[in-house]
């Protein structure tokens, strides 16, 4: 793997490899990979190894179903693509940002911007749900210019990988690309660069603990 990438960045590729990461973190090293041709080429050489492996395995037999349940998923995905389009014509002013996602991510955030719509977080800064299950959380974040995420820590680690604009945060820059991991014991406030947007695709193992006034608000509602 590219040698300049943080060793936490490092385990996430090897653990995509070998087909261990959940949907959300495989999300967010896939639209790495789509931003960075270096990450890709990496994927790319992981995964020609791992197939070379499968070829030494003992081949599996298939179901007796298994070509109905090929074509019945091949219809699911042209049923994602009209829900996709569908998604584009009720994203609204923000429709351009989300197309101009890397896939897989964009048609991801298109259906959750029909389903759900944009959540304001505090004055310029608003957050998409992409979907979670009980123990990963993943989240799309736009912040205006110069804006800052709220002062908060995690109940997990916390990936974040830039799309769009950049970020600050304690004292360190991150640019399209870049993946920055927070742990529990970290508390921070990420704060937009002020030449234009920022677009983050945020995966958490466990919600975000609020400091200050919106801390107390938020252990009064019990999250």
């Amino acid at each position: 793997m590219s040698s300049a990438e943080p060793p936490y960045v490092s385990e996430l590729y090897s653990a995509y490899a070998a087909g261990r990461l959940s949907p959300a973190f495989a999300l967010m090293v896939e639209t790495q990979a789509a931003i960075r041709a270096d990450i890709r080429r990496d994927l790319d050489l992981s995964e020609a190894i791992a197939g070379a492996m499968l070829e030494d395995e003992e081949p599996t037999v298939m179901s007796p179903n298994a070509f109905e349940s090929a074509l019945r998923a091949i219809d699911a995905i042209d049923d994602g693509k009209d829900r996709t389009v569908r998604a584009a014509k009720s994203a609204g002013a923000g429709l351009q940002e989300l197309l101009n996602l890397p896939e897989p991510l964009c048609e991801k955030a298109l259906e959750a911007c029909e389903a759900q719509g944009w959540q304001r977080l505090t004055g310029g800064v608003q957050r998409l749900d992409l979907g979670s299950n009980p123990s990963v959380h993943a989240h799309l974040y736009r912040l205006d210019p110069g804006a800052s995420v709220p002062r908060h820590s995690h109940h997990g680690d916390e990936f974040s990988l830039v799309l769009h604009g950049g970020f600050s945060d304690d004292g360190a820059s991150y640019g399209p690309g870049d993946i920055a991991r927070q742990t529990p014991a970290d508390t921070h406030q990420p704060v937009a660069d002020d030449d234009g947007p920022c677009l983050v695709l945020a995966v958490s193992e466990g919600g975000l603990k609020f400091t200050g006034v919106l801390g107390f608000l938020q252990r009064l509602a019990g999250r």
